[in-house]
């Protein structure tokens, strides 16, 4: 029971590696707060946690929403008393597509999403984290925060912020008994794709064209048993880490 009576926050928590992250936490004892748009999803990833004798709530949220972004922390206050781990991972990808083809539009959607989000959802948690001078935070990144090529060029820069984001809020709050961390994950086995429409086939090419080298894909269990470890006391000494999880594609 490494997370026993922890209140936890995990957006996007409907399916994939949200999902993967609410279980194994309230497996672990915490109480968790299921946050997704997918109303029917979240509820479903409640009813199997509770089924398997965990706490958790669902709550309705589009991270891309100041409103609904301090719901969702004031949600986890009035039901759970407090708030101890907040998960960022909601998270849309941008169809592969290339700089010349970015449309503001596709800009502002995804950055509005994976990196206004976290940085609303984290602005929200402190508040709280401050008062009590303890918690923590773990953000969702990506192996294309990491490189120059794995996505289209909006998912890069959004994942790029999310990297430097979680580096300069875990040293400046380190002094405040907060930590923030970033898992960067590779391939995974998640319905991520079904958020691109129409991929872009330039764009596509030019960012698979390392995909031979991908040792494997991952399951979001995988990612889970790491943002399990970054939210216990286990990894009370890392900060501002951005883990690598690729099995091992980015070393080549």
């Amino acid at each position: 029971m490494k997370l026993k009576n922890k209140v936890a926050v995990v957006t996007g928590a409907a399916s994939g590696m949200g999902k993967a992250i609410a279980e194994l936490y309230a497996k672990e004892g915490a109480h968790v707060i299921v946050s997704d748009l997918n109303e029917e999803g979240a509820k479903s990833t409640v009813a199997d946690i509770v089924a398997n004798g965990g706490k958790a709530s669902a709550v309705v949220a589009n991270v891309a929403k100041e409103d609904d972004v301090v719901n969702m922390i004031d949600t986890a206050v009035v039901t759970y008393g407090t708030l101890d781990i907040l998960v960022n991972n909601a998270g849309i990808m941008d169809n592969m597509m290339p700089a010349a083809k970015v449309t503001d539009e596709l800009w502002d959607r995804v950055l509005s999403i994976n990196t206004t989000g976290t940085m609303r959802a984290t602005r929200k948690a402190l508040s709280i984290f401050l008062k009590k001078e303890s918690g923590v935070i773990v953000n969702i990144a990506s192996s294309a925060g990491l490189t120059g090529s794995r996505a289209g060029a909006a998912y890069t820069a959004s994942k790029h912020a999310v990297v430097g984001y979680t580096k300069n809020v875990g040293f400046q709050y380190s002094v405040k008994g907060i930590r923030c961390n970033a898992i960067a994950p590779g391939g995974v086995n998640t319905n991520i794709g079904t958020t691109m429409a129409e991929p872009d086939e330039f764009g596509v090419g030019r960012a698979m064209s390392g995909a031979e080298n991908n040792p494997r894909s991952g399951e979001a269990e995988e990612v889970a048993k790491i943002a399990l470890f970054l939210a216990s006391n286990e990894a009370g000494f890392v900060n501002g880490e951005v883990i690598r999880a690729d099995a091992g594609w980015l070393a080549y």
